[in-house]
């Protein structure tokens, strides 16, 4: 955390050049000259700072940070240092806008849409994720339009360097924020490609999710992880008390959650969806046959490898108390049931965000936030693409483009998961993706405007630079 005196600095800053920050900081960037070396000219930026640069072959890559106001409406009460990082690769090529809606990864990553439309990438830390959390935390600001805004800023910051067509992506609560920044500033962005972006528009209407279950995959796969899943609860008391060794080993607590038999009975229960969330059918044979007659350990280690017994103690929801903040304000959480259990055998089902907020941090839901931007999406979508998994019950709940929407797309990936993408879909409808991002971004080919089958990516895939990280939440994170 900052010390005060930081503070107090960061904050003569901020006062000083705020008023204009969406002008003056991409005129003053703007007006660098343009043979200036890019390191120099992104800390031209009033509040841009460099935390590392990081080599890799062909781009420039920077972690940096920059000055953000706790709240954008009243900028002059407080600021705090956002963490972003930049994958250069030329001022004369478009930009990509990724969100994780998490944390940032500062090991050089490239999105699809980077890799398709061969571009920089600027990737944001969403705020109140460590370190890019206000000190103290008033979490009454952070919020879905606050964050948009510190997009909106960062834009502004750097679009005088970046002079091109932008493109914002993010897959997950990473899609959910990119549709939430085009929501609010839709000027902005030339595009957004949205993946397995969750649309909870009713949260105590789930009934979605519960007939996605009932006809995800095969009954084969499905009977299986049930099995499993009755099992691990019928046989709480000892696999509970392995449990206790687990967490007095690893010095696991359960202040947050309440007790570590809600926690046991949250881990279990997010068995089925973190299967499908982040396997494949063909993965199924991993999952015991048999599981009234498999062992204990069986039991145990194929909920924990699926589901992880510490995604519930204090240490692993921690780095995570923004986003359950964010589901039980805003965002909604899923709640489905459990036909194929017994009643007797569930003491909690599905426990609300709420479980897993310091009790300290107060909560109050706003429906009308998830409505507000579906309204919005289904009427003024613009060069929007969402992309989900066939398989992902995150998909059960999608957003979807009416009338009012404009060269906007939902496409579904048939058989894949939380990490389907573009490369995923149909021939068709992958060439029409495609030929869409490249021509938002401003660089389609002749040959693909002519014929948009003819899309493909125009850098070459990068092993290390292209891996796609699906990152493992457990049901209730995206």
């Amino acid at each position: 955390m900052r010390k005060a005196l930081r503070w107090l600095l960061a904050l003569t800053v901020l006062i000083g050049t705020l008023g204009t920050a969406g002008a003056a900081t991409a005129a003053d960037a703007a007006g660098t000259d343009s043979t200036t070396d890019i390191k120099e000219r992104l800390l031209s930026i009033p509040g841009m700072s460099l935390v590392e640069e990081k080599p890799y072959t062909g781009y420039r890559f920077f972690v940096l940070n920059y000055t953000q106001p706790v709240d954008h409406r009243k900028p002059s009460q407080g600021t705090f240092q956002q963490r972003i990082t930049v994958l250069h690769k030329d001022v004369s090529r478009p930009t990509v806008f990724f969100t994780s809606g998490y944390n940032v990864s500062t090991t050089p990553r490239r999105s699809e849409p980077t890799q398709i439309v061969d571009g920089n990438q600027v990737s944001l830390e969403y705020r109140f994720f460590t370190p890019s959390r206000p000190a103290p935390a008033d979490w009454s600001k952070l919020d879905i339009w606050q964050a948009a805004s510190d997009q909106h800023r960062v834009f502004k910051a750097l679009k005088g360097i970046y002079g091109k067509k932008w493109i914002s992506t993010g897959g997950s609560k990473g899609g959910m924020t990119a549709t939430y920044y085009e929501r609010f500033y839709p000027r902005d962005m030339d595009g957004v490609v949205a993946y397995v972006a969750p649309n909870d528009v009713v949260n105590d209407e789930d009934s979605a999710y519960d007939r996605f279950f009932a006809r995800v995959g095969t009954k084969e796969c499905r009977d299986r992880l049930n099995a499993v899943q009755r099992e691990a609860l019928v046989r709480r008391e000892p696999l509970e008390k392995k449990y206790a060794a687990y967490a007095e080993e690893n010095g696991l607590t359960f202040t947050t959650i309440g007790s570590l038999d809600k926690a046991y009975e949250a881990t279990v229960l997010d068995y089925v969806w973190g299967f499908w969330q982040y396997s494949l059918l063909s993965d199924c044979d991993q999952i015991p046959a048999d599981a009234k007659n498999a062992t204990d350990d069986a039991i145990w280690d194929s909920v924990d490898t699926i589901s992880g017994f510490s995604a519930y103690a204090d240490q692993g929801l921690s780095t995570y108390t923004p986003y359950y903040y964010q589901a039980g304000t805003q965002l909604g959480a899923p709640t489905i049931h459990f036909p194929h259990v017994e009643k007797r055998y569930i003491r909690y089902g599905y426990q609300p965000p709420r479980n897993f907020v310091p009790r300290d941090i107060p909560m109050k839901f706003q429906p009308s936030a998830m409505r507000d931007v579906d309204t919005w999406v289904r009427h003024n979508a613009r060069h929007m693409l969402f992309v989900y998994g066939q398989n992902d019950p995150w998909g059960a709940e999608p957003f979807r483009v009416g009338k009012g929407a404009k060269d906007s797309y939902v496409f579904t990936a048939p058989g894949m998961n939380h990490g389907a993408n573009v490369a995923g879909l149909v021939p068709e409808q992958k060439a029409l993706a495609t030929a869409r991002i490249l021509d938002w971004a401003d660089v389609a080919p002749g040959a693909v405007q002519a014929d948009p089958q003819a899309a493909k990516p125009l850098a070459k895939f990068d092993a290390k630079l292209d891996k796609r990280d699906v990152q493992r939440e457990m049901t209730l994170r995206p």
